[in-house]
């Protein structure tokens, strides 16, 4: 898939206010400070398109970009940032499974893990909710550069062992790295021939 237009859509508040034009839409979530605005800026090929920032917590809405004037990145917050108040991460917790599980439009969540630690608690539970919810995901491991090759290798059969004590096979992963642009043409493939099942369905 070749990205001929990317850009800013809007920020909703909540699932009942997002887009009703009826494309398909693509999630990205993950912990804060995983990587997320640089993954969606590599797809994209547009620098500045998804902001990044030094400081966690920054994207708060469910935020659209259009893409090809056929699509949308859904960017969605950050979990786990603790230097919030507990009333705003109720809020955001309700915002994220309201619009995860509601969403008729979404056709597949990407979860970003950090390629180079070990599978977070925090992680895994959001993994084993999805498939509890029934939402359809990939798993999308970040910052792949961050690490020597056979690090990052041992590191993802550790984070694999880690999910297959809860799942009987793993959902599809992606390695990727924003720096160098590994993963991005994988992707994209992969949303591309969502797409086309997509149309195929609604035509």
């Amino acid at each position: 898939m070749i990205i001929h237009q990317a850009e800013y859509s809007a920020s909703y508040p909540k699932v009942t206010l997002c887009p009703k034009d009826q494309k398909p839409e693509y999630a990205f979530i993950g912990r804060s400070n995983v990587g997320k605005s640089s993954l969606i800026n590599m797809l994209t090929g547009r620098r500045e398109l998804a902001r990044i920032s030094s400081k966690p917590g920054k994207t708060q809405l469910l935020n659209y970009y259009i893409i090809n004037k056929e699509w949308y990145i859904v960017d969605l917050p950050g979990y786990g940032y603790a230097k919030i108040s507990k009333s705003k991460r109720k809020e955001w917790r309700k915002m994220i499974e309201g619009y995860l599980q509601f969403r008729e439009n979404l056709q597949c969540a990407f979860i970003l893990l950090d390629a180079n630690i070990p599978l977070q608690q925090i992680d895994l539970d959001f993994i084993n909710w999805m498939g509890s919810v029934r939402v359809p995901f990939v798993i999308v491991y970040t910052k792949a550069d961050k690490s020597k090759l056979d690090e990052v290798s041992t590191n993802l059969d550790k984070i694999r062992t880690g999910i297959l004590e809860h799942w009987n096979e793993m959902p599809q992963e992606f390695i990727t790295s924003s720096r160098n642009k590994e993963g991005g043409e994988e992707i994209l493939s992969f949303i591309e021939n969502i797409n086309q099942q997509f149309v195929a369905r609604v035509e």
